[in-house]
């Protein structure tokens, strides 16, 4: 339970009612604390899941093979990889407000400058750069909401904020869709208007969040104590200190190779289906509704991501790997339907709406584990080290995607990809048993 620094020394009665009514206030903080992330987190993916849009144009323009444009989605994916090693720790040490802050902020900045790029050699560097700023929004987000969530509701919350991260996804295919297909505005706006929205919520985000319960003159709620739980240190562990404790953890690493695989899956589909959809009903003459079958795919990983959470709460008590494997190996099946259905086909939209769901799903229960197996205070340094897994493997899947397409001509290989994937992060999965 918090409780209020200042202890009312009245009688027994009224110090009933105080309890009750401290209780109730942080019960609204909670909420006011998560709903603000979540808030800024609903447009932090129209800094980093754009480029599929553009594709076609830069190409066109710059004359440049799916290949070297997976290199360029590469390079972004890396330096967020990068960037998820360090600004973990960024958020433990500063904590996440001022450090989700300045990410908004500076990606909405680098996606203005990426949108000046002269060819290969600058969007690559720009993209990079880019994944870079963008890895201070998840893991010190992660720290706030695990500063004020206990353990029994992680679940819960994480797939809430899982469930803005998916929504940030359909925001961002939105806007993709509105710049490429009904303004008709060539590919550097797809860099320059949907990343306004993150800006502002940025700015908000700062004024409305506080890192900790102490910092609005609480306690931290006490977490429940089992025999497996880790054990947390009092807070003045050195940033080395944390990174050792965290590296030592087998299954954050264990975690981490999972969830690359799973990430490997995702960022398959994010950038690769508005491509497939893209170009195979330009190829086939079909209306542009057809393009707009692509919205299914963030749609079906928002809810995936709210329900998964849940699921690992509410079903399965908390044992994170098993609702993380069911959603995998299910995702298999939805990856195998997608590369049979043609774009035209009436159950696409269910088909790629399942795939988003089970494959995007999991996430919340891979970040609601973290603080189990590490403890809350650790919780953005094992964050940030559990993502660099996650877009390592990320990364190394768009080259292949990008030449398999160049030499194929099927865009519909990406789901056979994307199965691969999951198959993969299922098995490792049913390794983080504890």
């Amino acid at each position: 339970m918090a409780v209020i620094e200042n202890k009312s020394e009245a009688g027994p009665s009224i110090g009933i009612s105080f309890e009750n009514d401290v209780r109730a206030q942080y019960r609204r903080l909670q909420w006011r604390m998560l709903f603000a992330v979540m808030f800024c987190y609903l447009f932090y993916y129209t800094g980093r899941q754009t480029l599929g849009f553009a594709i076609p144009g830069i190409q066109q323009e710059f004359g440049i093979s799916k290949q070297l444009i997976g290199w360029i989605s590469a390079g972004m994916l890396w330096g967020y990889a990068i960037g998820q090693g360090i600004n973990g720790n960024l958020g433990d040490k500063f904590g996440g407000r001022k450090v989700v802050t300045a990410g908004a902020i500076l990606s909405s900045l680098m996606n203005w400058a990426v949108s000046f790029s002269l060819g290969f050699k600058t969007l690559l560097f720009g993209w990079w750069l880019n994944g870079y700023v963008q890895a201070l929004g998840f893991a010190p987000g992660s720290r706030i909401i695990s500063n004020w969530w206990t353990k029994t509701e992680r679940g819960k919350v994480y797939g809430l904020y899982l469930f803005a991260a998916g929504m940030s996804s359909v925001v961002t295919f939105v806007l993709g869709l509105v710049v490429v297909d009904t303004l008709h505005l060539d590919w550097r706006w797809v860099f320059r208007l949907p990343v306004i929205l993150l800006f502002f919520a940025g700015i908000c985000f700062f004024f409305f969040v506080r890192d900790d319960p102490k910092d609005m003159g609480f306690k931290r709620e006490i977490e429940p104590v089992e025999d497996n739980s880790p054990t947390d240190h009092d807070g003045n562990e050195s940033s080395l200190e944390r990174y050792k404790a965290v590296l030592k953890t087998v299954k954050i690493h264990v975690g981490g190779l999972a969830l690359g695989f799973n990430n490997a899956a995702r960022y398959g589909l994010v950038v690769w289906v508005p491509v497939h959809f893209l170009e195979a009903t330009r190829a086939i003459g079909s209306g542009s509704g057809s393009r707009w079958v692509a919205v299914a795919l963030p749609i079906g990983m928002a809810f995936g991501a709210l329900s998964n959470g849940w699921i690992s709460d509410r079903l399965f008590g908390s044992v994170r790997w098993k609702p993380i494997a069911l959603f995998m190996l299910s995702a298999v099946v939805a990856a195998a339907i997608m590369y049979e259905l043609p774009v035209s086909s009436p159950w696409a939209i269910v088909a790629l709406f399942f795939c988003g769901f089970c494959v995007y799903g999991p996430h919340a229960t891979f970040w609601a584990l973290v603080p189990d197996l590490v403890g809350h205070r650790r919780a953005g340094t094992a964050t940030g080290v559990m993502n660099t897994y996650s877009y390592i493997f990320a990364g190394l899947a768009e080259p292949l995607i990008g030449h398999l397409l160049d030499v194929t001509h099927n865009t519909s290989l990406v789901f056979a990809v994307v199965g691969v994937g999951c198959a993969m992060s299922g098995l490792c999965a049913a390794l983080i048993r504890r």
